[in-house]
Parts: structure tokens; C-alpha cells; sequence
């Protein structure tokens, strides 16, 4: 496949205006509190496994509304907490998957904490355990469009404030050094990493690797691959709703976090990628204020982009911060 969008050399300037809500951080402001006012119990169960060189724990927390969102933790078995750790968030349509499925943040060191994604896990991989228990009304087959009519109902509300209550949850914990928490995913998890970044104070580094979520406007005009051709099959039939869905989708532009973020920052992107264009990627990257950030750009690779060359640049980056 052609490379489709903007040359390298435009890329590394593109800032294009994105809609932002006048009540943006006010929104998001409420939306958080609301879910730690909720309250809830973080329970964290050892888990037996074969595993020989890691513990690992079944973790429940309270994600928005106070609703129990499942996880993964691992810690290196025997290391003397707390740790540098790493929350990571997951790609489309998957879930948490089995507990011996994602080992090498655990094996480098650090304590590592794995989000299920609500509502998802049915898509691809070993499964997921997390219900989103809010219904929604007309959408699209997915999740791009669920409560897509108000951003008060929108599903990514309630999956970034799950993440955001993520990162509260693993500073509670004893394994883990509640200064030195990173957040990383790729594509729908690189979104949500943005986000929390873009929310949470005192993270150590936001690692989003080919992230979708970002720049909405021009992501649905320019790609015809799914997730965001989900939002094309809804308008297409909801004939008029353009302006109202892309005011939801405002509430949750990767832009529109990415200059908030005030820790260091490592994204990634493909030159090849039809699922989350690099335009896009980008944009948010452009807007991240911090001046200490570096993108890593896979020029012949798709939405696989780097995969573990990115995680060996991703733990070269953390070794230097954390």
C-alpha cells in the first residue's frame, strides 16, 4: 500500500485546529471527581499460575460511576517494592486476556498493571471480564458511536475515567512507588494513554504507541478502515447529527488532551497506517507542550507499526526517567 497522507516533513509541523469545548476541563474536572466521590474498594487477589519469575495478582477497582473494572498486575517475584510501574491500556476490542500473556514489563523491573476495557474483550484475544453497564441509545455496530448523542453518555467517558481511576488505584497499592507510574497502550489503548496523560498530574512518562482517538474530523474523511468508519455508517443514516456528534467527539479529542499532558512523552506512528492515519497521530504529538518528547515513526509499517522494536525504545525511555 502507498504511503496516503501528509510527507514526513509536513507531518512534523501539522497543528491544525481542533475543536475545543469552552467547558473542556470543567467537564472533565466534574467527570473525575464524580467517579472518586462514587468510591469503591480496590481488591487485589494472588493468582496462581506457573509462572516462576513473577507474582501475579487479579485486581479489581472502581472505574467511573463507581463500577468494577477488572486488571492485571504483575511485580517481579522478589523484588522489595515499591516499584516504578507501568499501566497499560489495550487496543480495540480486546480485554485483559490470561495472566500469563504480558510478562515483559514484570521482567524488566517494574510493576506492571494491566486495564480490562469495558464492555470489550469479545473482538480478538483471550477475552475480557469487565460489563459496562450503561446502556446507550441508537448506535452503530461497535463501540464508536454508543452514547455518541451527548458527551455526558459517551462511551469514551466512561473508558478514560476508568483509566484515570487506574492510576489512582495502583499508587494505593504496596508494590508500587506512587512517584514513578508511567501509562502506555497502542492504538485505542495509545488513546486512552493520552488521555490520562492529559488528566492526570505527576505521571512520569505517557507512552502512546500509533494512537487512535486523535483528530477526529480529519480521521473520518481520510480512512475508510474501521473503528472510524463506524462514525461514517451512523451519520449515514442519522442524516443532520454531524454537528452534534462531532461536539461529543470534542469532549474526547486526543488533541485536545495531548496539550495538557505535562509529562515527558514518547508516541509512535506509521507512515503506512489506514487505521489510525499518522496525520492524526501527529496532531496530537504536535500539541503536547512538554520538551521533553520524542515520536518514534515507522515509515514502511502499518497499524502494526514498531511492535517490540517500539517496546525496546519505550523501556530505553523509561530506564532514563524512572
Amino acid at each position: 500500500m502507498p504511503r496516503f497522507d501528509l510527507s514526513p516533513a509536513d507531518l512534523s509541523t501539522y497543528r491544525p485546529a481542533v475543536a475545543e469545548p469552552a467547558d473542556f476541563d470543567d467537564f472533565w474536572t466534574g467527570t473525575i471527581g464524580a467517579a472518586r466521590a462514587a468510591g469503591g474498594e480496590v481488591v487485589v487477589t494472588p493468582v496462581a499460575t506457573p509462572l516462576t519469575l513473577v507474582d501475579t495478582y487479579d485486581v479489581t477497582f472502581p472505574g467511573f460511576a463507581g463500577d468494577p473494572v477488572k486488571a492485571w498486575l504483575w511485580v517481579p517475584r522478589g523484588a522489595s517494592g515499591p516499584l516504578p510501574t507501568v499501566v497499560e491500556f489495550n487496543g480495540y476490542g480486546g480485554g485483559r486476556g490470561l495472566p500469563h500473556e504480558r510478562l515483559s514489563w514484570a521482567n524488566a523491573g517494574y510493576a506492571h498493571l494491566f486495564m480490562d476495557t469495558r464492555g470489550q474483550g469479545s473482538g480478538w484475544g483471550s477475552g475480557g471480564e469487565t460489563p459496562d453497564p450503561h446502556g446507550s441509545g441508537p448506535a452503530a455496530s461497535g463501540f464508536m458511536t454508543r452514547g455518541i448523542d451527548d458527551p455526558a453518555t459517551y462511551y469514551y467517558r466512561r473508558l478514560f475515567t476508568d483509566g484515570v481511576r487506574a492510576v489512582d488505584a495502583v499508587r494505593g497499592l504496596p508494590q508500587v512507588d506512587p512517584t514513578r507510574v508511567a501509562v502506555t497502550g497502542g492504538s485505542q489503548g495509545g488513546g486512552i494513554a493520552i488521555a490520562v496523560g492529559g488528566l492526570v498530574e505527576g505521571l512520569r512518562a505517557v507512552m502512546p504507541d500509533v494512537p487512535f482517538l486523535c483528530h477526529f474530523e480529519r480521521a473520518v474523511g481520510l480512512t475508510d478502515a474501521d473503528p472510524y468508519q463506524e462514525i461514517v455508517r451512523y451519520l449515514r443514516v442519522h442524516r443532520g447529527a454531524e454537528e452534534r456528534v462531532f461536539r461529543t467527539l470534542s469532549y474526547v479529542d486526543g488533541v485536545n488532551f495531548a496539550a495538557r499532558i505535562s509529562a515527558p512523552a514518547l508516541f509512535s506512528a506509521a507512515l503506512h497506517d489506514m487505521i489510525c492515519p499518522p496525520s492524526t497521530v501527529f496532531a496530537a504529538y504536535n500539541r503536547v507542550p512538554v520538551a521533553d518528547k520524542a515520536i518514534e515513526v515507522y515509515p514502511f509499517n502499518e497499524h502494526e507499526g514498531g511492535q517490540s522494536y517500539q517496546w525496546l525504545v519505550q523501556a530505553a525511555f523509561l530506564r532514563e526517567r524512572l
